[in-house]
C-alpha cells in the first residue's frame, strides 16, 4: 500500500449513458490538491454544486449508491469510487454536466483505464489511512447478510455471493493485495437476474441498459414473445437466451466474475467512509444497503477514536521531523517545542514534544519538584496548529504564524520531565481571511493534561 498521497497528473474526460436515469454524461476527472479527498461536482447546475464522497450523504442504495447534498444528487458512485480505491488515489475532483456516472460497460475497467492515461502524480503528503482498531459487525436480522470490518495493517477484502438459484451457484472472491485490483476486479461488470428486467424497468430503472452494460442472467425458461418485448428493452435487434445460462452467451471474464463485481462494489461504497482504510473486509451476500451500514459503523467508530487520545507510535515515520519543523516554524532553541509531527490532514495535526530534564525552564521553575509550565503547554499546543494553518496555506513559507487569542484554557495535571506531550489541533471552522480557529488538546498517554481553544493569525512575509 502507498505512503504517499496520489493525484492525477492532467484532466481527463469520458462519456456513457447513465444506467438508471439513461441520460448522456460526460465525466472529467480533475486533479487536487493535498487531503481534498474525493468530491463530485454537477457542473451543469447553477453555481455548480460539490458532493463530498461521503456516507452522511447517501440518501438511496435500492440499485446503486446515491448521494445528494443541498438538493443535488450524484447517482451510482459505487464503480467510479472503487476504481479510485484501487489505484490508490487520494486527491481528485470528479465533474458530471448529468445526474449519474456513466455505466460504460458495468465494470470499473475503463475509469481505470482513463485515469492511468491520466498519469497518477505522488503528493508531498502522507495517506491519512484508517485503521480499524475493534471488529465491526453489520448482520440483518436473519443473518443471511453479514458483513465485518476486522483489524489488519492492510486492506484485504473477501467475498461470498449465494442467490439460491440454479444458475449462478455460491460464489467466494478475494483480493488480498490491492495492487492486482486492475486485472483481477476491474473488469468485473454488474449482472442482474432475467427476472428481475421487467420489475427493475417498471421501477423507472435501468433506462439505459442493454446487453452491453451488464451480464443478464438467464434463471428461467423464457417465450418467444417475451425475447421479443425483452430485445426492445435492452435496445437490441435480436437477443438470445443462448445455452450458458447467460443472455447472448456472454462470455464471462472468470468463472466467479459476479462475486468479484460484488466485491468492486463493496469497495466502492466503502470509500465514502473518507479515508483510505486499513482493515479486512468479510462480506457474506453483500448489497448497497448493507455495504453503506457498515460504512457508517466504520465512520463512527473513527469519530470516536478522534475524540479519544490519539495514538502515538514511535516506530512509524513522521510526517515532519525536528529538521522539518525548524523550516516551517520561525522558533528555535529554547523556544521550538515541537519535535515531531505524527498526523496531518486538511483539519487535524497531531504533533509529539518530550519532556526532559534538560530543558532550560526547570533550573528554576519548582527545581525541586519540576513541571512543565502552563503556558509552555500552551505554546507547545499553538506551534503545534501552526504547523496545521501554514501548510494549508500550500505556501507556509511565505507566512508568519501568530497566536492573537486564547479561550477556554484549562490544566488538569502536572507535566513532568520524562513525559511525552501528544497533542492535537483541530479546525474549528474554516480558515478565511488569514484567521484559523482551533481547539487544542494535549495528553500524557491516555490522560487529557489541557485544552485550549486559539486564533491565530496568518501574515504576509514582507518580500
Amino acid at each position: 500500500m502507498n505512503i504517499k498521497q496520489q493525484t492525477i497528473k492532467q484532466s481527463v474526460s469520458i462519456s456513457g449513458v447513465g444506467l438508471h436515469t439513461g441520460q448522456n454524461v460526460t465525466l472529467t476527472f480533475q486533479p487536487a490538491t493535498t487531503n481534498h479527498g474525493y468530491k463530485f461536482q454537477r457542473i451543469d447546475l447553477p453555481n455548480k454544486p460539490i458532493i463530498e464522497a461521503d456516507v452522511d450523504y447517501v440518501i438511496d442504495t435500492s440499485r446503486g449508491t446515491v448521494l445528494e447534498k443541498d438538493g443535488a444528487r450524484v447517482h451510482t458512485t459505487e464503480h467510479v469510487l472503487a476504481a479510485l480505491v484501487g489505484l490508490q488515489i487520494d486527491n481528485i475532483l470528479i465533474q458530471l454536466d448529468g445526474p449519474e456516472i456513466p455505466i460504460l460497460d458495468g465494470s470499473s475497467i475503463k475509469f481505470v483505464e482513463i485515469l492511468e492515461e491520466a498519469g497518477l502524480e505522488e503528493q508531498n503528503a502522507l495517506r491519512n489511512y484508517y485503521e480499524v482498531t475493534e471488529a465491526v459487525h453489520h448482520r440483518n436480522e436473519d443473518h443471511s447478510i453479514e458483513l465485518a470490518a476486522l483489524p489488519l495493517n492492510d486492506y484485504r477484502l473477501t467475498v461470498m455471493v449465494d442467490y439460491n438459484s440454479n444458475v449462478l451457484h455460491s460464489q467466494h472472491a478475494q483480493l488480498h493485495e490491492i495492487s492486482l485490483f486492475k486485472d483481477e476486479i476491474a473488469k468485473c461488470r454488474t449482472f442482474v437476474f432475467l427476472h428481475e428486467l421487467e420489475a427493475l424497468f417498471k421501477a423507472g430503472l435501468i433506462k439505459g441498459g442493454d446487453a452491453d452494460n451488464a451480464v443478464v442472467i438467464v434463471d428461467r425458461e423464457i417465450s418467444e414473445s417475451e425475447v421479443e418485448n425483452l430485445s426492445k428493452l435492452l435496445n437490441k435487434p435480436k437477443i438470445s437466451i443462448g445455452q450458458t445460462g447467460i443472455l447472448n452467451d456472454k462470455q464471462l471474464h472468470f468463472t466467479n466474475e459476479p462475486a468479484r463485481h460484488k466485491l468492486l462494489d463493496v469497495m466502492g461504497d466503502l470509500a465514502l467512509v473518507g479515508r483510505p482504510l486499513k482493515a479486512h473486509i468479510l462480506a457474506a451476500r453483500p448489497g448497497h444497503t448493507p455495504n453503506i451500514a457498515l460504512a457508517k459503523k466504520i465512520k463512527k467508530q473513527m469519530q470516536d477514536a478522534a475524540k479519544a487520545a490519539p495514538q502515538y507510535d514511535p516506530n512509524a515515520t513522521p510526517v515532519y521531523n525536528i529538521n522539518d519543523i525548524a523550516r516551517l516554524l520561525p522558533h528555535r532553541y529554547p523556544f521550538q517545542l515541537v519535535d515531531r509531527v505524527a498526523y496531518l490532514d486538511g483539519t487535524t495535526v497531531v504533533g509529539i514534544k518530550h519532556v526532559t530534564m534538560n530543558e532550560p525552564q526547570f533550573t528554576g521553575h519548582f527545581p525541586e519538584n519540576p513541571v512543565m509550565p502552563g503556558v509552555l503547554q500552551v505554546e507547545a499546543i499553538a506551534q503545534t496548529g501552526g504547523v496545521l494553518v501554514l501548510t494549508a496555506t500550500g505556501d507556509p513559507e511565505s507566512y508568519w504564524p501568530y497566536l492573537v487569542g486564547i479561550d477556554n484554557c484549562r490544566f488538569y495535571r502536572n507535566v513532568i520531565p520524562g513525559d511525552t506531550l501528544v497533542m492535537r489541533c483541530t479546525l474549528i471552522s474554516p480558515i478565511r481571511l488569514g484567521v484559523a480557529k482551533m481547539h487544542g488538546e494535549a495528553y500524557v498517554g491516555k490522560n487529557l493534561v489541557c485544552d485550549v481553544d486559539m486564533t491565530a493569525r496568518l501574515v504576509k512575509k514582507a518580500k
